[in-house]
Formats: C-alpha cells, sequence, structure tokens
C-alpha cells in the first residue's frame, strides 16, 4: 500500500509496489489529467501507477507489460477499484506502437545484475537489467518518445547508480526536454545489498555506501 488508500495486490513473482512505484505515483497524481488524457503505464507491474492515473481522473489508460502473470494482476487491482485499464501483453510499446499517449509513465527494471543476460520470469524480471542497469532503460529513452503525442510528458524512475543523466541525454537526442523533478534517498534493499561486493568491485558504489538515490525524470515534447 502506498499512501494509505491505494490498495495495491499482488501475485507471487509480480515485482512488489514499493518506493520507487509510489513516488513514480506521487509524481503523476500532481499532473493534470482529465478523461481525455491517454495515459500509457509501460513495466505496470501490478498497475498500481496505471490506476493513479485513473483515481486522478483520466479514463483512457493502458497498461502494458511482457509479463502476463503481472497483466492478470493488474485486472485484478482494476477490479477492485472498478476503474477502468485496458492491458495489453508486449515488450515496452510494442503493442501499442500505432498509437499516442498524453502521458507516458515506466518504472522498468534498472539494477546492475551480474550478467546481461536478462531474466525471462519471476520477480527478478521487474529489476534486473543487464550489468550497467540500462538494458531496459536505453530501449525505453529510444522507443518512448515514438508514442508521445505533441505537448506529451513522459516520466521514467529509475537508480541513480543507472545513469541519470545518460538517461536525460538520450531523451534530449529525441526531441524532448527532460530534467529530474523529484529525487529522493533510501537505504539499499535486499537486492542491492546483496550485490555490494560486486558493485564495489565495479567501482559503481563507494565500500561504505549503504544509501540509494531514485529519480524521477520528466521529458516533455513541446
Amino acid at each position: 500500500m502506498g499512501d494509505g488508500s491505494m490498495r495495491a495486490f499482488r501475485l507471487p513473482g509480480v515485482y512488489p509496489p514499493q518506493r520507487d512505484t509510489w513516488l513514480l505515483a506521487e509524481v503523476l497524481s500532481q499532473e493534470v489529467l482529465t478523461p481525455t488524457t491517454r495515459v500509457l503505464d509501460i513495466c505496470a507491474g501490478t498497475g498500481a501507477v496505471g490506476l493513479t492515473a485513473c483515481r486522478a481522473g483520466a479514463v483512457q489508460v493502458t497498461a502494458v507489460d511482457v509479463s502476463r502473470r503481472a497483466l492478470i494482476n493488474a485486472w485484478i487491482n482494476a477490479r477492485i477499484h472498478r476503474w477502468p485499464l485496458r492491458l495489453r501483453r508486449g515488450d515496452l510499446i510494442e503493442p501499442v506502437r500505432n498509437e499516442l499517449f498524453d502521458v507516458i509513465v515506466a518504472n522498468p527494471p534498472y539494477v546492475p545484475a551480474g550478467s546481461d543476460r536478462l531474466p525471462t520470469g519471476g520477480a527478478a524480471r521487474g529489476w534486473d537489467a543487464g550489468r550497467d542497469g540500462r538494458a531496459v532503460l536505453d530501449r525505453l529513452c529510444v522507443q518512448g518518445p515514438e508514442v508521445l503525442a505533441d505537448g506529451g510528458r513522459l516520466f521514467i524512475v529509475q537508480s541513480a547508480l543507472s545513469g541519470v543523466e545518460k538517461t536525460i541525454a538520450m531523451l534530449e537526442e529525441q526531441g524532448l526536454r527532460a530534467e529530474v523533478v523529484r529525487r529522493t534517498e533510501l537505504p539499499f534493499g535486499p537486492v542491492l545489498s546483496g550485490r555490494r561486493a560486486m558493485l564495489v568491485a565495479r567501482g559503481v558504489i563507494r565500500p561504505d555506501q549503504c544509501i540509494e538515490e531514485l529519480a524521477v525524470i520528466k521529458a516533455s515534447r513541446m
């Protein structure tokens, strides 16, 4: 549960809503959303962020995830709240490539992993993102703008360990104006704590580091 009012039921094997989920949801809730606002939630997981858009007034909300179980989970949460949520299964923008959206939100996998081979199932699919943590982020920065309408806004949440400045630079290369609109710090969770030695050896973190910074990046098409 995020802000005390949003219930997010989770099936085993689906990425659990946590600090990055709710940080993105908080930023989204401050946007002006109307029944005509077309919203796309990429890497939707339980659907918590897309349903935040529904609660804020949007009725044209599409949730996309590559995981069949995640979409079932999102459907269950939509039914619990009785909010409209259109579900599409596929990789990033593939299921909606011929559409345009006014607001796009994404909480992609961004945690540096032991190898570049991405998981094909289980909860780790929601966080493992190759050795540099950018296996999905780089593709998202290129593909996301393809379905962003004129005047639209794209929001991405990620860890500073995965290169916030690179995300901004890539989005600007696609003709968008990008900036960090929210930052927060939190202690390493179980995944990063378990990879501390690996990340120290790669020079990604300091030996004494135990705090991770999360950032929400907003990219606008003018």
